[in-house]
């Protein structure tokens, strides 16, 4: 269930020899029929922003918002690497563009990996004729494989619809990230189609909507990715889609997607969700939620199952936000720890002890805070801070 369960898109995924030991690490997106579909993007912010992204952002600009297909490569992130890893991206795109008959403009270019390495660009062209003329509807799972880098499996996506008019369509994805999630989106990579008939504005509009309630509400470690892109492609078969219907759908594909990279965060063995009412207003919700999430300390004592909530009321006090700790209320799913910054756990009972640390035991909790200053809310998806990260992130090697 991948993007090519979506009618009129084919894909694969194999190894060029970019990785170790025969990993798949190529991977081709593309139309069935070699025709430049509907698509729009949204892209990472970072200033250090990766060669493939500055050339597909290009090319959308350049025509008219169509790509025949992607082409992904994983193990290089071909960012930090000058006027070399440009021409290099360019190369990527010619290949495909010239594999398939068609102009370069057309052609998205995506890579994920090391960043400040030259791509192999040889063996990549090398393999790109083949990839392409291999790619067919069975192969959807090999290209979420390809994309992978320090995940540990697939993230997929596919769903069908039907808007308030009786006009079915469909919407699948396939999406790689497990580390460096810190919005503006996260390090990730994200490819979805849908069949859905929209117009080029909605389709950006509605990926925007989408990316800012999923991808941008996900956080692991507080850095931000070079490489950070999301496309959506439209085969256009259906009837005119209602816009608020294909919105939604878009946003259920970009959530799943955001959920299932959180639930991957390198080493990670709790995935939590903060949720925080009570602010002066959304901004403060959003910032109050986030400072928290990025704490190593509070995600350390996730790691150890300790519901403590001082080192959360504290980050809360340093957020800048408005902010009374008499006034502050904190719970774990539905176990109040503080409530008007009065601590509650130390007079828990037995049985309320028990039932705290058993749910402190599940892969998934809710932190949820009350400031009691308005009416504003925010939250955001982390996860806590282990050993298995560390020992992923000391080198290159």
């Amino acid at each position: 269930m991948t993007v090519t369960r979506v009618p009129g898109f084919i894909a694969h995924g194999m190894s060029a020899g970019i990785k170790k030991d025969n990993q798949l690490d190529l991977a081709y997106i593309g139309t069935e029929n070699s025709l430049p579909a509907l698509a729009a993007g949204v892209f990472t912010s970072n200033k250090l922003c990766a060669a493939p992204v500055t050339l597909t952002k290009n090319n959308l600009a350049s025509n008219g918002s169509r790509l025949v297909g992607v082409v992904v490569n994983s193990g290089n992130a071909n960012a930090a690497t000058g006027d070399t890893g440009y021409k290099n991206a360019s190369l990527m795109g010619e290949t495909v563009a010239q594999t398939l008959g068609v102009d370069t403009e057309y052609v998205g270019v995506c890579s994920t990996g090391l960043i400040g390495y030259q791509l192999p660009i040889e063996i990549i062209c090398e393999s790109i004729p083949a990839i392409v003329s291999q790619a067919s509807v069975d192969g959807g799972m090999l290209a979420a494989q390809a994309i992978m880098t320090t995940d540990t499996k697939e993230k997929t996506f596919f769903q069908e619809y039907t808007d308030d008019n009786g006009v079915a369509f469909c919407v699948g994805a396939i999406a790689k990230g497990a580390a460096m999630l810190q919005p503006n989106m996260a390090t990730m990579l994200a490819f979805i189609t849908t069949n859905a008939t929209v117009s080029a504005q909605i389709l950006q509009e509605s990926l925007r909507a989408a990316a800012g309630q999923s991808f941008n509400k996900l956080t692991v470690d507080g850095a931000q990715s070079t490489n950070d892109t999301v496309l959506v492609l439209s085969s256009e078969k259906t009837d005119e889609v209602q816009s608020d219907s294909f919105a939604r759908a878009l946003l259920e594909a970009c959530q799943s997607l955001a959920k299932q990279m959180c639930d991957d965060a390198e080493g990670s063995t709790k995935t939590v969700r903060i949720n925080v009412k009570g602010a002066a207003n959304t901004q403060e919700g959003e910032r109050g939620a986030r400072r928290v999430a990025n704490c190593q300390l509070v995600k350390c004592s996730w790691f150890g199952k300790d519901p403590y909530w001082g080192r959360v009321a504290s980050e809360l006090g340093a957020s800048g936000i408005e902010y009374d700790f008499a006034t502050l209320s904190i719970a774990y799913g539905e176990h109040l720890v503080l409530h008007n910054g009065v601590s509650l756990i130390d007079d828990y009972t037995d049985s309320q002890r028990s039932a705290i640390n058993n749910y402190m035991e599940n892969r998934e909790i809710d932190l949820n805070i009350d400031l009691g200053q308005g009416d504003g809310q925010g939250w955001i998806w982390t996860n806590d801070l282990t050993f298995g990260y560390v020992e992923e992130n000391m080198g290159t090697s």
